[in-house]
């Protein structure tokens, strides 16, 4: 079920995210923050999608449990408005997020920006070509979605700073308040939590492609 939840149990989960953040279970697995993009190791296809806490742009908790999901679901994790590569793939996405909505698909859109930045720091272009989409956007500036996820890796003092002499405001963003960023990621999960389809790519220029992402969702909601 995708829902928000009450600021206080949010205020606790968040507290032990940021204390496990060093390593999360997985299933079977410990994952740790990797120290690089190359070095991640996301979720695949077939395996269980995780429980993760964002925020809403009203600043309220938003719940993903995939064990009471009423649609099935795609992720799109990106960087954030900072990212010119990231604006450019979510106006790519007008022409895939009406086909996908159609099928019974819902669209969320992960950001490392902090609520208050989750539109604003899009380009105005952008804003403009999702502005009538059926979508969700969500701040996970704490990263405990990309944690979650297995996209999360730590961001160099060379990637922060070149950010802050561009004049990016990345004041209380995922990669300033915790040093850390996440690999641009799709993932396609069925209404039953488990992920049926996955795209990571340690090169943020590299995005997977509209008819590939449809093809995805098809699957999904065609799934049992």
């Amino acid at each position: 079920m995708l829902r928000p939840i009450l600021h206080s149990s949010f205020a606790v989960l968040i507290c032990m995210s940021l204390v496990c953040s060093v390593s999360i279970r997985h299933g079977h697995a410990d994952v740790p923050v990797a120290e690089t993009a190359d070095t991640i190791r996301p979720l695949v296809a077939g395996d269980a999608a995780p429980r993760f806490i964002v925020e809403t742009v009203a600043g309220l908790p938003f719940e993903f449990d995939p064990q009471h999901l009423e649609r099935p679901v795609v992720l799109l994790a990106f960087r954030g408005g900072w990212c010119p590569y990231c604006n450019m793939y979510l106006s790519e996405m007008r022409h895939a997020i009406p086909d996908i909505s159609a099928m019974g698909v819902d669209v969320l859109f992960l950001s490392g920006d902090r609520v208050e930045l989750l539109y604003s720091s899009l380009n105005r272009e952008t804003q403009e070509d999702i502005a009538d989409l059926e979508y969700t956007i969500l701040s996970d500036a704490d990263a405990q979605a990309a944690i979650a996820l297995g996209i999360a890796f730590r961001a160099s003092d060379r990637t922060m700073n070149r950010r802050a002499e561009k004049g990016d405001d990345i004041a209380e963003s995922s990669m300033a308040r915790h040093g850390v960023l996440a690999v641009p990621a799709v993932f396609a999960i069925d209404r039953h939590g488990k992920i049926q389809f996955a795209y990571t790519n340690a090169n943020y220029k590299d995005r997977l492609p509209a008819e590939e992402l449809m093809a995805a969702a098809r699957e999904i909601a065609a799934a049992d």
